[in-house]
């Protein structure tokens, strides 16, 4: 038994979580779209669009590693190039999250969309670098980065969903009627 086999039920099961997020996702952005909030593409960029390419990462990663490799190399160099990528991909987005006028990120903003997915993307680059001295720590701490990052983008699509149907639509039916309805104090979150 190779050391990836002891992995193929963590996989099996991430990925296609991972995979049917994603496809909530666009359902969920489908019905969204029905009524747009104001400035919402500004605030897309920096919030929805991380959401899913996180989740495709997390799904890419699980369809790699169950890859029949005959040497584990490509996919060490292939994990430490996503996790490269995904580095730069979250200091991207965290500057996206402070450029855009559409809303004003709190410190749970800046945590779940930036701070844990940037944990993420550099647990998996300094696990490509470990692999060659650990393979087995090598191996969990990418599946570590795999559910981090899983567990970060279920929150924030969660909390996309809930901001658009508590705090957008009954501001949009308080425009609509006149009658003012209580927010709960909630923030301008798209």
């Amino acid at each position: 038994m190779t050391e990836l086999d002891k992995w193929d039920s963590f996989y099996i099961i991430v990925g296609p979580a991972a995979g049917a997020l994603i496809g909530l996702q666009f359902v969920v952005m489908t019905l969204m779209a029905e009524r747009p909030s104001p400035r919402i593409a500004d605030a897309s960029a920096a919030f929805s669009t991380p959401t899913i390419v996180h989740f495709c990462v997390v799904l890419a990663v699980s369809a790699l590693v169950r890859m029949p490799w005959e040497s584990l190399a490509p996919l060490v160099w292939i994990g430490g190039g996503i996790g490269a990528l995904g580095v730069l991909y979250a200091l991207t987005t965290m500057r996206r999250m402070h450029r855009q006028a559409a809303y004003k990120p709190d410190f749970e903003d800046w945590t779940f969309h930036g701070v844990l997915p940037l944990v993420s993307y550099t647990i998996y680059l300094t696990s490509a670098f470990l692999a060659a001295r650990d393979l087995s720590d090598a191996l969990f701490a990418t599946a570590g980065a795999s559910l981090l990052l899983l567990f970060v983008s279920i929150h924030n699509a969660w909390d996309a969903v809930s901001y658009q149907v508590l705090v957008i639509r009954a501001r949009q039916e308080v425009d609509a009627t006149g009658n003012a309805l209580d927010d709960g104090g909630a923030s301008n979150k798209t």
